[in-house]
Formats: C-alpha cells, sequence, structure tokens
C-alpha cells in the first residue's frame, strides 16, 4: 500500500516549504492511534453499513438491538453505555425501535418511574436476517486479516478502553 503524500512528513513532501521546526510536535497520522482506529473503523464499517442498509437499521439502532439480544432486558443508562450511545441519543433510537416493532418499554417491577427495555421476536428476526451477511463480512475479514491477530486487536483493544485517561 503506497502511503498519500499528505501521511509523509512534511520534509518529504515534495509540496512542502516549511521548514520542519514549523511543525508541531506531533505523531504523524500513520502513527496517530486516535486517526489510525478512525481509518480502521471505517474499513469495516463500509461492508457492515451496506449490510445495515438492506435490513434498515442505522449503526446505532444495530448496536441497541445486539446488546438487547446479548444482555436481555435492561435500564435506558445501561443500554446506552453498553451500546456506546449518550442517552439523549438512545431516547430517539428507543423512540424509532419502538415505532418498527423492534424493540419494547416495560415497567420496572420496583420503581414505577423507570422502564426497562427488551428486544422483541421482531428484532430478534432482525438480527437472524442479517446475521449471514454479517458473518460473511467477518469471515472475509479474518481470513485476509488472520484469527489469531483479530482475537489479539480485540483483546488490545477491550484493554484499551478500559483504561481511564481522564
Amino acid at each position: 500500500m503506497t502511503t498519500p503524500d499528505t501521511d509523509r512528513p512534511a520534509k518529504d513532501r515534495p509540496d512542502s516549504d516549511r521548514p520542519e521546526t514549523d511543525r508541531p510536535d506531533l505523531p504523524e497520522t500513520s502513527r496517530s492511534l486516535p486517526i489510525t482506529m478512525l481509518r480502521a473503523r471505517e474499513t469495516m464499517m463500509a461492508p457492515i453499513r451496506q449490510m445495515l442498509q438492506k435490513v434498515d437499521v442505522t449503526e446505532q439502532q444495530w448496536r441497541v438491538l445486539r446488546v438487547l439480544d446479548e444482555r436481555g432486558t435492561m435500564d435506558p443508562k445501561d443500554l446506552a453505555q453498553g451500546a456506546c450511545l449518550l442517552n439523549p441519543s438512545l431516547t430517539r433510537i428507543m423512540q424509532h425501535l419502538e415505532r418498527k416493532g423492534l424493540i419494547r418499554r416495560k415497567d420496572h417491577p420496583s420503581d414505577r418511574r423507570k422502564v426497562l427495555l427488551d428486544i422483541t421476536p421482531e428484532g430478534v428476526a432482525l438480527l437472524k436476517a442479517a446475521a449471514p451477511q454479517s458473518q460473511a463480512i467477518f469471515a472475509r475479514l479474518e481470513e485476509q486479516f488472520g484469527r489469531e491477530k483479530m482475537e489479539r486487536l480485540l483483546d488490545l483493544l477491550n484493554e484499551l478502553s478500559e483504561l481511564d485517561l481522564d
């Protein structure tokens, strides 16, 4: 894979007339963890987005359905955290998924002010309908990237997500 001129150090680019000393002391974008993670995410998400389009859900809605399917009935706050969403975003997504019949609200058994969320059989059916294409995408990834590297990457990313950098 060739590196675009914009990823090369300024001093190595043919169009650069800026002295190296004028550059901020930052890693090249190809060695920047946030940028590299975004590039990897976009590579991974392109076929996923095509799959989601076929079942008419967004990335965020998919995450909500996946988390509810995996963990069962949940409090919205815990669901937002599990699906990597902000609470206000979840409220809008919940309303949309509820209108589509993919999730349902339940009364909290001990606190009438709270609700719980659950996936419906229609929501499970949607996940099942998308599962073969999802599995095919991840089989291609595993074939090209390698199972061992994939498992190691997932372990490292899960470990990274547990850090408290604040």
